[in-house]
């Protein structure tokens, strides 16, 4: 680390360019902390969006009409409207309504913190388009095998879990992927209620230390890195499920 650190040092005295992040301990401390709670919030919200995104498309086929109408009204609502505005409606909007603590100081605690509210909101606008995508790998499913596991004499619950979504996941992984890195791209809305992720704290750095053009390349090689994660997951998932002959 000593040796990195006198390279970006040297490279500053003899360009200008000053990547403080790579020299300065300060700097380090608070872009891992941003990157730290990046891949808190990319983790926490893929999940939650995979698994809005499966309930939501099993009750899509539900028996209840008004099930079936609270998850059409749901997909609508987040599907068609800002993930900025669904932010500032849950951070501003929801969180003033809600009953909130106060420390020994006499300042307010909300109920729930600005991250959480950033991982409900992002899962939720994620999740209505996972509802789409899995609804349309289910239907891309032979009605030859969901009538093959009801004779076999599975529930409904059960062909979902064991039958249909394991088939279903296998049409619909690329649309899915393309969702979920445009989710993580999605999580540096969460700036704008100040939750301290990458984006946040590089704009701090570059705020003090003036190295806008420097930190926008470390944020941009960041988000390219996390991206790149995650593509080769999923695309090591769908070499995983693939079915010779299945989808030809």
């Amino acid at each position: 680390m000593d040796f990195i650190a006198g390279w970006f040092r040297r490279l500053y005295d003899t360009t200008g360019l000053n990547f403080t992040v790579f020299y300065d301990p300060y700097d380090w401390h608070r872009y891992v902390d941003g990157l730290k709670t990046t891949v808190l919030l990319c983790v926490v919200t893929i999940f939650l969006s995979l698994l809005i995104g499966a309930v939501g498309a099993l009750l899509q086929g539900a028996s209840s009409r008004f099930v079936r109408n609270a998850v059409h009204v749901f997909v609508v609502a987040f599907r068609n409207t800002p993930p900025l505005v669904q932010i500032f409606f849950f951070y501003f909007g929801i969180g003033a309504i809600l009953p909130a603590g106060h420390n020994a100081d006499g300042m307010r605690l909300p109920l729930v913190s600005n991250l959480q509210w950033a991982i409900v909101s992002l899962s939720l606008f994620a999740g209505a388009f996972n509802v789409e995508i899995f609804r349309s790998g289910m239907e891309a499913i032979p009605r030859a095998s969901i009538e093959a596991a009801e004779a076999l004499g599975y529930t409904r619950t059960r062909a979902y879990v064991h039958v249909i979504l394991p088939l279903a996941l296998r049409v619909c992984l690329p649309a899915l992927n393309n969702n979920l890195v445009n989710l993580i791209k999605t999580t540096t809305l969460a700036y704008a209620i100040a939750v301290p992720e990458t984006l946040y704290e590089t704009k701090q750095i570059w705020g003090e230390s003036q190295n806008v053009l420097e930190m926008m390349l470390v944020l941009f090689v960041t988000y390219g890195v996390l991206v790149g994660i995650l593509v080769w997951i999923m695309h090591g998932w769908e070499r995983m499920l693939r079915i010779p002959g299945y989808g030809r």
